[in-house]
């Protein structure tokens, strides 16, 4: 699932957002906290937990997180439009949303790591995206023993993508 997320997902979501929010290191991220929180196959939290989407967004953490932060609100706004949904969902109706428009949950993913107040990190720098992830995310029981593992997945991902796009 993690190369359907990378190759159709993550695009698509960047699309309904400012192109400035797309980069090599935001979608790095995307694909390494993805596989953190769920593995790209749970797009509901196991054992009936409150998170919803690829991303594991709880709705009085994530998502209203971006759905009130000065720096995202109207691009969340600006993001539910160009998706087509009506004006005014609740936060509710948002939460809802994640679990069964990976898109959204990809626009929303990003817009949590853009309220971060540093730059995202390179691809040999897996202990500041450790710290960056914790940040954003908060997860109640961390799991630091896969991190590395996920990160570099991701960035290699991520890499050979850019090489194939170099070479073409």
């Amino acid at each position: 699932m993690i190369s359907v997320v990378h190759r159709f997902i993550v695009p698509a979501a960047y699309a309904v957002l400012p192109e400035r929010m797309q980069s090599l290191q935001a979608t790095a991220m995307l694909l390494a906290i993805g596989l953190q929180e769920s593995e790209f196959e749970a797009r509901r939290q196991h054992a009936g937990g409150p998170a919803r989407g690829f991303w594991q967004f709880e709705k009085n953490g994530g998502m209203k997180g971006v759905a009130t932060h000065d720096d995202t609100r109207d691009l969340l706004t600006d993001a539910i439009d160009r998706l087509r949904y009506p004006r005014g969902l609740s936060l509710t109706a948002q939460h809802a949303m994640l679990e069964h428009n990976d898109v959204f949950a990809c626009v929303c993913a990003r817009l949590l790591l853009w309220t971060l107040p540093r730059i995202l990190p390179q691809a040999d720098q897996p202990s500041q995206g450790w710290h960056q992830y914790l940040d954003a995310w908060r997860p109640g029981k961390p799991h630091p023993d896969t991190w590395e593992r996920n990160y570099g997945r991701a960035w290699t991902m991520v890499a050979d993508a850019e090489q194939r796009t170099v070479e073409e």
